[in-house]
């Protein structure tokens, strides 16, 4: 294994050395904010979705924010290996030109173009995504509070100013600003929102339920990055406000899964190991460490000098779409081999599973 590095909690790791780690073992997926990073996973999912699971029958809670949201919804298509393969080459091709003098467009044209691109990526297959009888999609959006309820040329750059304030004194303090919203598919017995597979007294949180009337803005708005996308407002059978890109309140996942006795493995393809917070704990490296909150999951990470082979010995981010903003083919070859040289990521996964070695798992 050169390109992929497995770390796992102390209860996951007692359960591979027991057990191996088995597709019906998997309870919960998790999937992080952080744009363009996020196409480095594309092999792994299109593996893990379209081959692996498909020989399990549990159900499987999918927790995605921003691009992670977009990826588990991708992964609730019936035919999944084309869905992921179409949102490779789509989220590669978009390109966003900037007025003239200016380093990047207005958030009102990169909100119209992403909304027109959901519409089309989902047209017509919103019953697969939220009817499919064993995954659980959860969306997570970030909920202004106070002055950030409402977005405005002086109100959200005031309000993210305090929350970044707040944050720095205690995550939880966080809340006052910005609160997580969850919304979750409907169990199709009962037509109830689906029960979440993580406890929330860390954050903060709601529930709403996710729905053909609300499907799109929800996506939207946990993809919304500040300043660089508006905020959605007027969410159908969710709390009124602005809503945010998910990764606000919780960058990385980093939540109190409780996954089923029977499916115990919260199985996480990441492009890093840290398991972050929230965005605004990027500065602080001692909120990065695991916690006992992460002692069910497996993290399926790339090694960081295999990143090093990459275009720019690094991962694809959202820095490119303005550093190539003249030159976004330059760009897209950049991304597209990066994404190719992540097929080894899901070859090298798929021969661990074959041959378990725990040598190869280290602590998360």
């Amino acid at each position: 294994m050169q390109a992929l590095r497995l770390y796992a909690g102390p209860r996951a790791r007692q359960h591979i050395e027991q057990h191996g780690l088995r597709p019906n073992d998997v309870g919960v997926i998790p999937a992080a904010a952080g744009g363009p990073k996020g196409l480095i996973l594309g092999p792994l999912d299109r593996f893990i979705f379209a081959d692996w699971l498909a020989g399990s029958r549990q159900t499987v809670h999918l927790v995605g924010a921003s691009i992670g949201a977009w990826r588990m919804a991708t992964a609730c298509l019936d035919q999944p290996l084309a869905a992921f393969e179409r949102l490779e080459r789509d989220y590669i091709a978009q390109h966003h030109p900037p007025p003239p003098g200016k380093k990047r467009p207005p958030p009102e044209a990169i909100s119209a173009v992403f909304a027109g691109n959901l519409k089309t990526f989902y047209s017509g297959r919103l019953a697969e995504v939220l009817n499919h009888p064993r995954y659980r999609l959860h969306v997570v959006a970030s909920r202004g509070r106070h002055l950030l309820h409402h977005d405005g040329p002086w109100r959200t750059p005031l309000g993210y100013l305090g929350a970044f304030a707040a944050n720095a004194l205690h995550r939880r303090a966080l809340g006052a600003w910005l609160e997580r919203v969850v919304f979750s598919s409907v169990e199709p017995q009962t037509g109830r929102t689906t029960g979440l597979p993580f406890g929330t007294h860390d954050f903060r949180t709601r529930q709403a339920p996710l729905r053909e009337d609300n499907f799109m803005d929800a996506l939207q708005a946990s993809c919304s990055i500040p300043f660089v996308l508006k905020p959605v407002h007027g969410i159908a059978g969710a709390p009124s406000g602005c809503y945010w890109d998910g990764g606000i309140t919780d960058y990385h996942l980093h939540l109190h899964y409780q996954p089923a006795a029977e499916a115990p493995i919260v199985l996480y393809p990441h492009f890093q190991r840290a398991v972050v917070p929230g965005w605004l704990d990027k500065p602080w490296r001692s909120r990065h460490r695991a916690s006992s909150a992460l002692d069910s999951m497996v993290v399926l990470a790339p090694d960081p000098q295999w990143i090093q082979t990459l275009p720019e010995a690094k991962l694809p981010d959202r820095n490119d779409f303005t550093r190539y903003a003249h030159d976004p083919q330059a760009r897209m070859r950049n991304w597209t081999t990066a994404v190719g040289a992540a097929r080894q990521l899901a070859d090298e996964f798929a021969g661990w599973l074959e041959r378990p070695d725990l040598a190869r798992v280290e602590a998360l």
